[in-house]
């Protein structure tokens, strides 16, 4: 009976071992391992919260783990063969960069330490390709920053042109709202063209067209001293930029600092002689609205011999020389002396627009003058006959 049962527990156990040699445990768990380490900054100290990212090459499956204060990390679960190794961290704005990438081999059972020292690898000179390819992410993300604040405000001066010319078309007891609106879109484009100027480099290309713009926000707000220094900045970094000069010229003679306004008005003739009258006028007419008539002689009198068919220089001319012309008194009497060229300036303004709102503002000019006790005889198409003087 002992016999038997010893039999038969022999006849148990073999089967048992024979299936346990026939069965094999599935690859993943049989040649399970673990990777850690730690991760060091630029500076050799301990890199907490980096991200490792550890990508399979033959089953792409990528596990992903932070590191700890202490900069050390612990990837369990890790199969035998070859891996991709990234690590990443975060720029200023907490946007995802890389830091560093590797190739890796994991012998199949092990738990190999793999730590990774970026100053000694910075040193070795083992991270170009990385810092080139970071600066590159981080040029492009400063870029579209750049971007979004360049055209908000750019979309902002629109809305200021649009609310000036509504403006200009609104009743004078309606206008405050409309005032308040191009308050509103100026100081915004101001903000954001500077918030583009500060993420832009010294010595970027573009610099000049965001000071420009931002020349042109400030214009539009009639802060002429700031306008005219962002447009001075423009032109020191890009001097063959004609129009900066032509609005430079505009925000100085507001200003008051007639010469140098002259100075850039003429440094925009010198780089297109093409458009001199157009400069000339433009002086002239700013120097008009500021009510400077005697500066506004000369540049309309430049603008007119450049281009004759001009009605609103001729009229501006007339209307400056009218108001800067002197009086000679003789006991009672005082006799207007007419600056020579007056009379014409009308004329021409008449002949030109012999029907429109600048002929007839010409015809009341010269009406004036005849009230004034100046023989005049105005008729529209027909000059004014030429004083003559006794010998």
């Amino acid at each position: 009976m002992n016999r038997m049962k010893a039999f038969r527990m022999a006849v148990i156990i073999a089967l048992i071992a024979g299936t346990m040699a026939a069965w094999k445990a599935p690859a993943a768990y049989a040649q399970g391992g673990s990777l850690s380490g730690t991760v060091y900054d630029m500076t050799g100290k301990p890199y907490p919260d980096v991200t490792i990212a550890i990508k399979n090459n033959e089953n792409n499956k990528e596990t992903n783990i932070v590191t700890d204060a202490k900069g050390h990390y612990t990837m369990p679960g890790l199969i035998g063969g070859t891996y991709n190794v990234d690590l990443k961290g975060k720029d200023k704005d907490q946007k995802e960069m890389l830091l560093y990438q590797t190739g890796l081999k994991i012998t199949a059972g092990t738990s190999p330490v793999f730590d990774i020292n970026l100053k000694e690898l910075q040193e070795q000179g083992k991270l170009a390709a990385v810092d080139a390819e970071r600066k590159r992410q981080e040029a492009e993300q400063q870029f579209q920053a750049l971007k979004t604040h360049y055209d908000a405000g750019i979309a902002a001066i629109e809305q200021m042109k649009a609310a000036q010319a509504k403006l200009a078309q609104t009743p004078k007891e309606q206008q405050d709202p409309v005032k308040d609106q191009i308050t509103q879109a100026g100081s915004t484009a101001v903000t954001e063209l500077s918030a583009a100027l500060a993420l832009e480099k010294p010595e970027d290309a573009n610099r000049s067209i965001v000071l420009s713009r931002l020349g042109e926000a400030y214009e539009s707000m009639s802060k002429w001293q700031e306008a005219s220094d962002t447009y001075q900045k423009a032109i020191a970094l890009k001097p063959d930029a004609a129009a900066n000069y032509n609005n430079l010229g505009n925000d100085l003679a507001k200003l008051g600092k007639v010469d140098d306004a002259r100075a850039a008005y003429q440094k925009y003739v010198d780089l297109k002689p093409d458009d001199a009258a157009l400069a000339w006028r433009n002086f002239g007419t700013v120097l008009y609205n500021s009510n400077r008539m005697k500066e506004a002689i000369e540049p309309l009198q430049k603008a007119t011999t450049l281009d004759p068919k001009n009605a609103t220089a001729w009229l501006l001319l007339g209307i400056a020389m009218v108001n800067t012309m002197e009086f000679k008194t003789e006991g009672d009497k005082i006799t207007p002396l007419i600056k020579p060229g007056t009379i014409e300036a009308y004329q021409h303004a008449i002949d030109l627009d012999p029907n429109g709102p600048i002929g007839a503002q010409a015809k009341q000019g010269l009406d004036s003058l005849q009230a004034m006790g100046i023989g005049i005889t105005t008729k529209i198409g027909q000059a004014p006959p030429k004083s003559t003087k006794k010998k």
